[in-house]
């Protein structure tokens, strides 16, 4: 198969990608000595970094592939929002998918990292549904004549409700877009009709309170997510043991390939990203579950919440496939 021309063919892709955007914070630093106010370690601060995370990080690995990406988000009326904006504007990334609102905080994850090793994390946000659906409603659908397949990336922060979340698949049917979705706990079951459902293993057990000791058993819960979601393909990550997929009455396991895993954030939303691009270009679910495979084991390989690589991916591609 040649890879490198799939990897063109990404360069005509726009994906619209709607959910949960926010600032990945890092601090960087290294611990000495224990503190002598608590039983807590002091860290020497080395440097400061903001990076987009959520939907922003799925929309920085879709650039990252060729393609161009369309966000549609909430955010609030303060300085990480403001911040964030300017992240956006760093990258290139259009801001008019962004509406403000100042009834809530803009998500804010802040890492404190001993060299390689992260040791706490501060999460600022608010966790309630958006007050201004129909707002985010319109913008969506006037971006939809546009777009070759839409990205639900969830997070849990309150910008996919049920509401939008049941609106934006049945329009998105309607036009024949398929829909490429990262649930999470809250509204697992209400992304039906979906074309793709990608949870993780933890997702899977605790969106299905279905118990999971072995891989007959992960095939099961595939076969049922797919009944319940009534989804056209249920692609399940297992983390350090691969990927699998259930497509037409068919599982495949993808066994992960060894790497030095260092951090596993932000592996979901390559994943993401990888499956809806390969989805786009009509290839093949067992060469799309392997590459998704691969793209969420390279970015493990380095600190924090990254975007993948093409060069590299295109490299492992041809390596292993």
């Amino acid at each position: 198969m040649n890879f490198e021309k799939i990897f063109t063919d990404f360069k005509s892709k726009k994906i619209l990608i709607i959910g949960d955007i926010m600032i990945d914070s890092y601090r960087w630093g290294n611990v000495e000595r224990q503190s002598p106010e608590a039983p807590v370690p002091i860290v020497n601060l080395e440097k400061k970094e903001d990076r987009l995370g959520g939907a922003g990080n799925v929309a920085l690995n879709i650039k990252a592939l060729g393609a161009k990406p369309i966000l549609c988000s909430v955010i609030g009326e303060d300085y990480s929002g403001n911040k964030l904006l300017e992240l956006l504007r760093q990258e290139n990334l259009c801001t008019d998918g962004i509406i403000i609102d100042r009834t809530r905080k803009t998500t804010t994850k802040t890492r404190i990292i001993n060299n390689s090793e992260q040791i706490v994390r501060i999460d600022d946000e608010d966790l309630f549904d958006i007050k201004n659906e129909q707002n985010l409603l319109e913008l969506i659908y006037s971006k939809l004549n546009q777009v070759d397949v839409i990205i639900l990336q969830d997070y849990n922060k309150g910008v996919l409700t049920e509401n939008i979340i049941t609106n934006i698949i049945k329009k998105a049917n309607q036009k024949n877009i398929p829909t490429i979705v990262d649930p999470k706990k809250k509204n697992f079951k209400k992304y039906k009709n979906c074309t793709l459902f990608k949870p993780n293993l933890k997702e899977t057990v605790e969106g299905l309170n279905f118990n999971i000791n072995d891989f007959n058993d992960i095939e099961k819960a595939a076969k049922k997510l797919k009944e319940i979601i009534k989804c056209d393909i249920v692609l399940i990550t297992l983390s350090e043991n691969g990927i699998c997929i259930n497509y037409d009455n068919k599982f495949l396991h993808t066994k992960a390939i060894q790497r030095n895993i260092i951090d596993i954030s932000g592996a979901g939303d390559t994943v993401l990203a990888v499956a809806s691009l390969c989805y786009s270009i009509n290839m093949n679910n067992n060469d799309l579950s392997k590459i998704c495979n691969i793209s969420g084991g390279l970015v493990c390989e380095k600190v924090g919440v990254v975007t993948i690589n093409k060069e590299e991916l295109i490299k492992e591609v041809n390596k292993y496939l």
